[in-house]
């Protein structure tokens, strides 16, 4: 069995949330979620995360859930690449678009197996008994500077270039996406959210929420309260799936 939970807020300081989430839970033992962080000014950020969300859910929506556990990497993909091209088509041709973009993280969940993909610096930690684990590599300056060991991870969440990112949709005529896939355990959690919480909240906090916390349906409730506490300066989204 499989459950779902998200949340999205502006966060304490940001005017408008330019994050955006999808979420279809899918009967028993297939979840699908996308979490977007748009970027490119005031209005057009809101635009790429939105147009993101909606093209590659549409592209889900079109599936069965037998195509997507036929080949869940794969339709993941085709929806992201789609997403891409209308982000950067509607950037090229609108001016009050010109130059924006969107993170994604994305995971189709099937039984105890995972493909997530992801492009920007919007995160997927695993996260069980074992402890928490980033499955996604950030495309940012900060993480290239970490695994080149010019910098340690604990300096990169200080650095005053944290949030330059060096991949996104809309960027380019063709997104470069990574994908991933893994074995879950029963007990096991996947957490998909954006750098609002993720540069707000330690690693080791969002495990400690999502295991010790309290129950797993506030989880989202609790780590945005968390943020919103110290401030929120970026616009706060978390998507948790459980698998039981």
């Amino acid at each position: 069995m499989i459950r779902a939970w998200g949340i999205t807020d502006k966060g304490a300081v940001r005017a408008q949330n330019q994050d955006s989430y999808y979420l279809r839970p899918e009967g028993d033992d297939l979840v699908v979620a996308i979490v977007c962080d748009g970027m490119g000014g005031a209005r057009a950020g809101n635009v790429a995360s939105a147009l993101a969300v909606e093209v590659s859910s549409a592209c889900v929506d079109e599936l069965t859930p037998e195509d997507l556990r036929s080949a869940p990497g794969e339709h993941l993909s085709q929806a992201a690449e789609k997403a891409n091209e209308a982000v950067f088509h509607k950037a090229l041709h609108d001016p009050e678009c010109r130059g924006m973009g969107t993170t994604m993280v994305a995971a189709v969940v099937c039984d105890r197996k995972a493909a997530v993909l992801n492009i920007g610096d919007s995160r997927c930690y695993r996260i069980g008994g074992e402890g928490i684990v980033k499955l996604t590599r950030d495309h940012s300056l900060v993480e290239d500077l970490v695994n080149r060991g010019e910098i340690t991870p604990e300096e990169a969440r200080q650095h005053p270039q944290k949030n330059l990112i060096t991949r996104c949709l809309g960027s380019e005529l063709q997104a470069r996406t990574d994908l991933y896939e893994v074995e879950l355990r029963e007990g096991e959690f996947l957490l998909l959210c954006t750098d609002g919480l993720s540069n707000t909240l330690t690693d080791q906090e969002l495990l400690y929420e999502t295991l010790h916390g309290g129950s797993p349906e506030t989880c989202c409730r609790r780590m945005l309260d968390i943020a919103l506490e110290r401030g929120a300066p970026d616009n706060v989204t978390a998507v948790l799936i459980q698998i039981q």
